[in-house]
């Protein structure tokens, strides 16, 4: 079996109590089973990481499948030793307490020397060399003799001679190293000592008793001495003892799933549930964030004005069909489309459509486009659609409607070059961070070279009784002005790396996660929103953290002991100022809208009307596309 990370790895057992007609998860190559689905899903990302090693070969950096893999090819090489050579290798094998490298070579050197029945090679026959095989060992020490059958056609025996061993001619090995190590870990079913798997001990008839004392000179404890008054009968049990298989010490950080709690253990807090108010299907936040985000990160581009997640969610839910924020987003869309001369192009040309987006217009083009997707969960819309009752379409599917359109935009031209060119200013600018800590690097160390050598001075002066007042005063002058000028330089220091890593987040292509936790969710953090989402391991689930205090409790939450655990602490550290600080104005601004929202309730109970254009919850109705083209 595979080894995980080197270390023993156990598959788990079939559940208990599993009724023959229960639907369960299995995992193809192992199949292990599991009523669970997060279960399943956690291990088979397990299986899917490269921390896997071939237990026969000693390949690393493999995932479980491909180290199966290894282990067949493996195998199969191990066989290639020939059939006549396996007893006496096992022999040679069985309790051995050499390491593999010793072993091999003292396996190796043995078939150099050694004859045994069986055993292929080529003799003198009427003065030419022939090809022939040991039939039997005749006699013992010096005086061995060798009856051999020389080989004719079809590898059949034709005749028998009876040889010495000077006769016999060996042109080569009769395995090679490398054969002989896959053998030994193809053979064992552990090492220290090396120990046969029983069926191939029982097969060959080899002892499974462990030996007394000695084993070919070979110490059973190697390193260690034997007690002297210890009989053979308390080698024996300390040879068991030690046969069986010890944990070695763990080594943090470790797979998370295989953590496991310790006394010494900081106490964890709770991990703080997960806010799950959205207004869409909570499968599609997935496809807001990305539409949200898109627009956000290359309005300009689209000549189209900023808006709130908020906004764009409450007008995805809202019913009206003609809503400016949805009819400038898609227009934006499909200019970027029409501009490219993309397939969207040919098809509205073929349309004989007015290449002009506009209020009345926009649902002909969006139904065009569907029309163009030919698929069949969007085809059934079109209808819909062009009838005039976009609002009716599902939350859900106007938001698959708005991916496909931006995974079009993103093939386009000028989105290309957009991408060039913030990727070469990524580079500038990570090139001018690299120059400015260089900088720094060397005013630190001249100033300290600077402050050794005042020292010195100061150090000679005392010493030369001629540190004077004015002297002094001159040295307190020249000290003050350092620290003014290094502190000046400092804050400018710090003004110029806070730029930079500004304007590097502010060019970035597109946001990554800031890491996962043990069960491989997903943790997002975007600059114009003030809230932590969190994004199940297969992409289904959403949820959001939208305070200081959940903040700070996920922070406490996080075992470092787990590799994906303390990355996304380390992660959190970093960005930590940051998303607190977008949590709080949030959270203000959420309490300033519902101070409105009550006010605006008050005064429509004595006028008797909701003023709803004043309400901030239909902000979104008030949109304004201040970048649109002219």
């Amino acid at each position: 079996m595979p080894l995980f990370k080197r270390t023993p790895f156990f598959l788990l057992g079939p559940p208990k109590n599993l009724d023959p007609n229960e639907k369960v998860f299995q995992v193809r190559f192992t199949k292990e089973i599991f009523r669970d689905y997060q279960e399943y899903l956690n291990r088979l990302n397990l299986y899917r990481q490269r921390v896997w090693t071939c237990k026969l070969s000693g390949k690393s950096n493999l995932t479980y499948e491909e180290a199966l893999v290894w282990e067949q090819r493996a195998a199969e090489k191990a066989q290639q030793l020939p059939k006549e050579l396996m007893a006496p290798v096992l022999r040679m094998i069985q309790y051995s307490t050499l390491n593999l490298t010793d072993l091999v070579n003292k396996v190796y050197s043995s078939l150099l020397l050694d004859l045994f029945e069986g055993l292929e090679l080529h003799a003198k026959q009427d003065g030419s060399e022939t090809a022939c095989k040991i039939l039997k060992v005749i006699g013992s020490g010096n005086t061995k003799l060798y009856e051999v059958g020389w080989i004719g056609q079809d590898n059949a025996v034709i005749s028998t001679s009876v040889l010495k061993a000077d006769d016999l001619i060996r042109k080569k090995a009769p395995a090679s190293r490398n054969t002989l190590k896959n053998f030994i870990r193809d053979s064992t079913s552990q090492n220290c000592p090396w120990i046969l798997h029983a069926n191939l001990a029982k097969k060959y008839r080899i002892s499974t008793e462990p030996p007394g004392d000695m084993m070919n000179g070979e110490g059973l404890y190697k390193g260690r001495k034997r007690l002297e008054n210890g009989t053979t009968e308390d080698a024996q049990k300390k040879l068991k003892k030690d046969a069986k298989q010890v944990e070695p010490p763990i080594k943090y950080p470790i797979d998370d799933l295989l953590v496991k709690p310790a006394a010494d253990d900081p106490v964890l807090s709770k991990r703080p549930p997960l806010s799950t108010e959205f207004r869409v299907p909570v499968d599609s936040v997935g496809d807001l964030l990305m539409v949200w985000d898109f627009c956000l990160s290359f309005g300009r581009l689209l000549c189209l004005s900023p808006f709130s997640l908020s906004d764009l969610e409450n007008a995805i839910c809202n019913k009206e069909s003609n809503l400016i924020l949805l009819v400038e987003t898609h227009a934006a869309l499909f200019h970027l489309l029409i501009k490219d001369e993309s397939e969207y192009f040919t098809f509205l040309q073929n349309k004989k459509r007015k290449l002009k987006v506009t209020l009345v217009t926009w649902a002909d083009y969006l139904s065009d486009f569907l029309e163009m997707m030919s698929k069949e969960e969007f085809s059934c819309k079109v209808s819909t659609v062009r009838r005039g009752h976009y609002g009716l379409v599902d939350p859900g599917l106007k938001l698959k409607i708005l991916r496909e359109l931006v995974d079009e935009a993103i093939t386009t031209s000028a989105l290309r070059e957009k991408l060039d060119e913030r990727i070469d200013q990524q580079q500038a600018l990570a090139a001018a961070k690299r120059e400015d800590i260089r900088n720094n690097r060397k005013e630190q160390k001249l100033n300290m070279e600077g402050a050794a050598e005042n020292g010195i001075n100061h150090t000679d002066a005392a010493q030369n009784g001629n540190g004077s007042v004015k002297g002094q005063h001159k040295g307190k002058e020249r000290e003050d002005s350092n620290i003014f000028s290094s502190s000046k330089m400092g804050d400018g220091k710090m003004y110029l790396r806070r730029h930079h890593e500004t304007e590097m987040e502010q060019q970035s292509l597109q946001p990554s996660p800031l890491g996962k936790d043990r069960f491989y969710n997903r943790y997002w953090f975007f600059r114009h929103e003030g809230r932590l989402f969190v994004e199940s391991a297969d992409s289904k689930v959403w949820g959001y953290y939208s305070t200081k205090e959940q903040l700070d409790a996920l922070h406490g939450s996080l075992n470092i002991k787990g590799t994906r655990e303390r990355a996304l602490k380390r992660q959190l550290d970093k960005s930590y100022d940051k998303i607190s600080n977008a949590l709080e104005k949030r959270l203000k601004d959420a309490e300033h809208r519902m101070l409105l929202e009550e006010a605006l309730l008050r005064r429509s109970t004595r006028v008797h009307a909701q003023p709803k254009e004043d309400n901030p919850s239909l902000s979104f109705l008030k949109y304004v596309n201040k970048w649109k083209r002219k």
